[in-house]
């Protein structure tokens, strides 16, 4: 079966056996230090998890206020879009009937920074 390799049992011996890894008789100051490091790092963890907490919190407020922020503004971008319509719809027809666009110096190709000022009466 295995080539070359001991038993398992046989390295579970050897390695309880290593003069090293023996278990060393606990002092009191030992057990003491043990307890100490241990509520220790159970405060740090707690303090972890707390920060951690309202870290998340904080990003879930955030979160909202730009969700209701983008509502508001999807809003905005709707009426304005309507706004849009209408004013474009207001000015097709007011083209059909607007003088100054109808006047026939604005067909000369003069050059003009502003092509509805010939119209305009001096």
């Amino acid at each position: 079966m295995s080539q070359g390799l001991p038993a398992a049992g046989s390295v579970l011996q050897r390695s309880v056996a290593a003069p090293g890894n023996q278990p060393q008789p606990q002092s009191p100051e030992d057990d003491d230090r043990k307890v100490r490091r241990r509520e220790k790092n159970r405060v740090a963890a707690q303090r972890s998890r707390k920060k951690q907490t309202q870290k998340a919190d904080k990003l879930h407020e955030e979160y909202e206020c730009l969700e209701q922020e983008n509502t508001v503004l999807r809003r905005e971008i709707g009426k304005l879009t309507e706004e849009l319509k209408h004013l474009s719809e207001v000015l097709k027809e007011h083209e059909k009937m607007c003088p100054l666009l109808l006047c026939p110096v604005n067909f000369v190709s003069v050059p003009r920074p502003d092509p509805v000022a010939g119209c305009l009466p001096r």
